[in-house]
């Protein structure tokens, strides 16, 4: 799908793999940030950028414990920045799509690091769906939810 990637000079490799992840994360940070959400244009290319660049940074010459020690960090870590997003008011939380979001972010930088470009693409698509598409459901299900808690 890239094979244009493997046979450029490393730094144009890992520019090109850093574009990629940043462009990625941007449409779900533009998706976030039009709803005006705690997590957005900033965010998510920076989640997405640093979860790339933390795999990067091994080199072609790591071995898997060294990826998968990088990997358990990325997962704690970013799970953490998405604990951010997540807000209790009364009995409501909010934040828990945004922070879902953020978690892919990290994982999408991490695909394309790992040359796993198609798993990145389904991943932001899906996601995108997900947070798009599925809207005007969840305001449907939220509102039957209000009226039957009024009965």
């Amino acid at each position: 799908m890239f094979d244009f990637l493997h046979s450029a000079p490393p730094i144009w490799k890992n520019a090109g793999q850093i574009g990629l992840t940043y462009l990625l994360t941007l449409l779900i940070g533009w998706e976030r940030e039009q709803e005006a959400h705690s997590a957005g244009l900033r965010t998510f290319p920076l989640v997405g950028m640093a979860s790339c660049g933390f795999l990067l940074t091994l080199g072609a010459n790591h071995d898997s414990g060294d990826q998968s020690r990088v990997l358990q960090g990325l997962i704690t870590g970013i799970g953490f920045i998405g604990g951010g997003a997540i807000l209790k008011e009364g009995s409501t939380v909010k934040g828990t799509a945004t922070a879902a979001s953020v978690w892919n972010a990290g994982v999408i930088g991490a695909a394309v690091a790992m040359e796993q470009y198609a798993v990145a693409i389904i991943l932001a698509l899906l996601n995108l769906f997900t947070l798009r598409a599925l809207l005007p459901l969840k305001y449907r299900i939220d509102k039957k939810a209000n009226i039957d808690s009024r009965d």
